[in-house]
């Protein structure tokens, strides 16, 4: 069996354990309490009880300790795959989104994401899905906007002429338009 890795020599028990306090990630406070119970002449085993996990997944955190520190036990965020985009085709992207496409060539009137697609694979032959292509825009600064339908034979000018107008804002009554209050009787008679 190999023997187990050691800790780095510039921390110890009682260090790791002011560090837990302090802290304000929850995971980290919980493996640095790990460690510092191998600083203190703890097995590994016990490191793994006191951090809820195996025996492999402290050694991992030992070798981040050791390399990083402190800061190498914070969780961080998955790198996630590399674009598929490289930053000219983006910036060509973005370039033919705000020109708008041209009819005669590109045969639309108007870019919708799957024409993009398209786009984008004659240019670059990078075949991507339109949701990506959406996040793409978005993280060039682009909204989807889509234009309220208009019928091709509608008449500008008529418009005017069909558009609803509002009420004028309503105004309280004066007081001497106001109605007495009605009496309860009903019909009914009081008794005497």
């Amino acid at each position: 069996m190999a023997s187990a890795i050691p800790l780095r020599s510039d921390f110890n028990g009682p260090a790791l354990r002011e560090l837990a306090k302090t802290t304000k990630h929850a995971a980290q406070a919980r493996r640095l309490l790990a460690l510092a119970e191998i600083y203190d002449g703890g097995s590994r085993s016990d490191a793994a009880r006191i951090g809820g996990v195996t025996l492999q997944i402290v050694r991992d955190w030992v070798l981040r300790f050791n390399a990083r520190g402190a800061a190498g036990l914070i969780t961080g965020k998955a790198p996630g795959n590399r674009h598929k985009l490289n930053n000219v085709q983006r910036q060509a992207l973005a370039k033919i989104v705000e020109s708008g496409p041209i009819p005669a060539i590109h045969g639309v009137v108007r870019w919708r994401r799957k024409d993009l697609v398209r786009w984008i694979f004659e240019q670059f032959r990078i075949s991507l899905d339109e949701t990506t292509l959406g996040r793409a825009l978005k993280a060039l600064g682009f909204a989807k906007l889509s234009a309220r339908p208009r019928h091709y034979a509608q008449n500008e000018f008529e418009v005017d002429a069909f558009k609803k107008t509002s009420q004028p804002r309503w105004q309280p009554s004066g007081p001497a338009s106001r109605r007495a209050p009605r009496s309860n009787s009903g019909g009914r008679t009081k008794p005497a």
